[in-house]
Parts: C-alpha cells; structure tokens; sequence
C-alpha cells in the first residue's frame, strides 16, 4: 500500500478494529508524531494533548533519552522469561525502585504488561490467598457503580457499566457493586452525609452476602472514567477500618492515579491509606512500551510464595526492555520534580477553567486532585441534570476538531489528564479551546455552530 495520508486513513478504516468505535463513525484521525504536550497526524495537524493519551504521558511525547534506554536494553537483552527461577536485571532493580516508592509494607512486586491484566491478577490473589490460608469460601468480591477495571473477565464483572456486560455474559459469578462517592450529586445519599451513607452501605452489604465469603474490595482511589470522582477525605480511611475488622483485602487500582498523577507516586500516599495489592500500569512507563507491575503486600505475598508459588504468569512478565523504559522513566519524574508539578500547575490549570467556564449555564462543578481534571456538564446549575448526549455531535470531539485541543468524554464530563509537564501556557490554550465550544453548548446538548470569520 502507498503511504499517503488519505491511503494510510483508508487502510485504518478498512482494516482496523477501534475500541468504542461506532460503526457509522467515518472520521480517523491517525497520529505519526509526538513532542511534549503536542502530537501531529498524517495531514500535518497539530494537537495539544490534553489526556495524556489514555492518562498515562505523565513526562510527554517523544522523549530522546526514554528511547536510547530501550535501545541500549535491546542490544543488551531483548527478552529472557521470568517464569520459574529466572529474571533479569532490569526487573529485578525495577522492582526494588518500587517497593522504595510505594507505601510501606508492600515489598514484593509481580509484574505484567498492562492494566488490565494486573486487575485480573490482582483478583486471583485475593481468592488464591484467601484459599492458601484455608478460607476457600472468600470468594466475593466488592466493587463499585460507574467503576472501570478494564477489559479481562475478571475487571470487566468489577465494572459498573453496563456496557461493559452487554453482550459479554455470562461475568464472572460472585461481584457485588456499592453507590460511588460522588459528592456533587449528593441526591445519591439521601441528604446523608456521603461518607456516612456510604460506610452504613458498606457494611451493610458485607452482612448480606457474609463477612466469611468476601475476598477483597477492588476500587480506583479517584474513579477515572466514571468522571474523576474524588471520594471525601475520611471516605478510605474508614473504608479500610471496616475492610480490615472483616478481613477483607483491599486492593487499590491505581492504573491512572500512580505515578505522580495525583501529585503524590501513589494515590494511595495523597489519601494515607495503605492497600493490600496496588495495580499500576499506563504512568510507569509513560506510555513508552506496554508494562505494568503490582505492588504487593508482604502478608499476601507470604502466601503467594508458599508451597508451588503463585500459579499464573504472562509471558511478558518482568519484560527487560519495558523495565528499563520504566526505569528511566521514574528517574524523569524525579529529576524534573513532576510530582510537585503536577500540583502546581494542576491547580493552575483548575483556575484557569474556573476562571473560563465557571460562569456557563452548562458547567456543574470543576473537580481535580494534581494533573487529574473533570469538567461536569449538566442542563443547568441549580438542577444539575446531566447534559444530554449527542452522539452524532459530541463535545469533545468539537473540542478536537475546531481548536485541535484533545479532551475526553466521560459520564456527562470532559476529563483532562495532560502530562505533568503542562506550562501555563498550554493551560490556558486548554481553557480557552473548551471555552469556545462549551459557550455555545445549549441544555439540550445541542452545539450551536460557530460563527463565520469575516476576516
């Protein structure tokens, strides 16, 4: 096939299947190169990458020394499995880089090649070390509405959408989901406080299915695709004191929150909570190659390890060359001090919505911890119904087109995720491409054209 950017755009809709896609959509907008905040497609336009691409560009696009590390990996060791009593080196300083980065008592790391395959490891460790330790019956397993874990079976049952079920049952059996912390649509709890209604909830539910029978609560610290939901600060604390008085794991999905997203390595360390099992991936490497790696607690592992050891692995497990990437990546973060970035210019790029969309009829609520940011769209403010979708017409995908400005659609939100190495300057492009579109945005989700230039 020829090369050309209305050729490559013809192959891509001829031959490839997208996630979400539907089948009516037409347009494809296929990217050849990177640089920091910005990305540039086939046609020559450039992006401002306000999603960090799935959450996870924590130090930007088209990093020269991230590529010479893998080049030096590749020369050195492309791949050796680390199944049985084999590793590599890499791996193994990689997984000591961790347990010194994450909070303590989480010593041991068991590796994988994505978020959604850490999820479902991290689901049969909770079972598998309940069976170890002689309670086979724990098999429950807690979740949350409007929660997403990915797309294995396991962390596709733990999703609260039902578009993730439609079509795929039967889920895995035994999953029970709890109301989210939401505090803007305080509607969910009655004119409780939510903390208080969702802890009542909590242990309610463990009396319904039995203590005895739960194996672990698998939950995202801050709910990514939900809308960047930000639980109240007491809300983890008190969940892991009834987790905890139950025996009950909790393990932490921290695939988009690690990593200095929230400001802190892990989510975990930015609530003081500290997980059983946390699963990273996306921001450990930057997106740069597929990696990603769960930091376990040292009573589960002591499990994991007994006996014939944990019996499961992906061939990819410990990968050399992701685990240089990774490497060099977490030495970026700290060496330019992204975490304190990520606060810094976060905040900055929360006042500079607050201060561009604050005022329309369409802006419910603007929420952020660090580089996580979600504008929440709704008729208007004083009923805060959610904005009615228009597939056909998104306003994100308005976003994109007309200001070359990428954000994301997410639950009646536009969630903003740039890597942590945003200046102000691109803040303010952020809020002023929304600001053109969402000014125009009627209750009922309508987009009024644009005007034309008379220039």
């Amino acid at each position: 096939m020829t090369s050309t950017p209305d050729a490559l755009v013809a192959a891509d809709r001829a031959r490839i299947i997208h996630p979400y896609l539907p089948a009516s959509a037409e347009e494809r907008v296929v990217m050849t190169q990177g640089s920091g905040c910005r990305v540039t497609d086939v046609h020559g336009r450039s992006y401002l990458d306000a999603t960090g691409g799935l959450w996870l560009a924590q130090i930007g696009h088209g990093r020269a020394e991230v590529a010479q590390a893998a080049q030096e990996q590749m020369s050195r060791l492309e791949y050796f499995t680390s199944f049985w009593e084999f590793s590599n080196d890499r791996a193994v300083e990689l997984a000591c880089r961790l347990t010194e980065l994450g909070p303590d008592g989480l010593g041991h790391v068991y590796f994988t090649s994505g978020g959604s395959e850490g999820n479902e490891a991290a689901l049969k460790m909770a079972r598998y070390y309940h069976h170890r330790r002689g309670e086979p019956e724990r098999t429950w397993i807690l979740a949350r509405h409007k929660a997403y874990h990915g797309v294995g079976y396991g962390g596709s049952s733990a999703n609260g959408f039902p578009l993730y079920h439609e079509g795929f049952a039967p889920m895995v059996p035994h999953i029970s989901h709890l109301t989210p912390p939401w505090p803007y649509r305080s509607e969910l709890y009655g004119g409780e406080d939510p903390t208080d209604f969702l802890i009542r909830e909590l242990e309610e539910r463990i009396a319904e299915v039995g203590p005895g029978r739960i194996a672990a609560m698998l939950a995202e610290p801050i709910m990514g695709v939900g809308g960047m939901l930000v639980p109240p600060d007491d809300y983890w604390p008190r969940v892991r004191e009834v987790l905890d008085r139950h025996g009950i794991l909790l393990i932490f999905d921290e695939v988009v929150t690690a990593y200095g997203r929230t400001g802190s390595w892990f989510a975990a360390q930015h609530f003081g909570v500290t997980p059983d099992i946390i699963v990273t991936a996306k921001g450990l490497t930057s997106g740069y190659i597929p990696l990603g790696a769960l930091l376990v607690g040292d009573h589960v592992a002591e499990q994991l390890t007994a006996g014939d050891g944990f019996p499961m692995g992906y061939t990819y497990n410990g990968h050399p060359v992701a685990a240089a990437v990774a490497l060099e990546n977490l030495r970026i973060i700290e060496r330019e001090g992204l975490l304190a970035r990520a606060v810094e210019a976060g905040a900055g790029l929360h006042a500079g919505l607050e201060a561009a969309l604050g005022d329309l009829p369409v802006v419910g609520e603007i929420r952020s911890v660090g580089m996580m940011l979600a504008v929440e769209l709704v008729t208007d403010k004083e009923s805060r119904t959610p904005l009615p979708v228009r597939p056909e017409r998104m306003p994100h995908d308005v976003i994109r087109r007309e200001t070359g400005v990428i954000v994301r659609d997410a639950a009646h939100s536009l969630v903003l995720s740039p890597p942590l190495i945003l200046d102000p300057a691109e803040a303010k492009e952020i809020a002023a491409g929304m600001r053109t579109v969402l000014e125009r945005t009627r209750a009922d989700g309508e987009i009024v054209e644009a005007a034309a230039s008379t220039a």
